[in-house]
């Protein structure tokens, strides 16, 4: 499992979404910026992560399984059930 670097400090983090509340721009293909990291964090159900780049990898997020997110690498994710999650940005 991927890791954050252990010298990146977070400065941002999303609102909570739920099913009906995650943004349509987070279950398509995106990417973040140079320098900037993510941790996707599941505090409730299953959020499947996509991680679309160099090649195909798919994760199934809970609350005991975080995902990270790479600078610049396309991703995308897809609730699996009654989920509630947050991002959390680091640099």
């Amino acid at each position: 499992m991927k890791t954050l670097p252990e010298d990146v400090v977070s400065y941002k983090r999303t609102p909570e979404f739920s099913n009906g509340t995650v943004p349509k721009g987070l279950l398509k293909a995106h990417q973040t910026k140079a320098g900037t990291w993510g941790s996707i964090v599941v505090l409730k159900g299953t959020l499947r992560y996509r991680i679309l780049e160099p090649e195909l990898e798919v994760i199934d997020l809970t609350p005991v399984k975080y995902g990270v997110v790479e600078p610049t690498i396309l991703h995308e994710v897809e609730p699996l059930d009654d989920v509630l999650f947050y991002v959390e940005f680091y640099r």
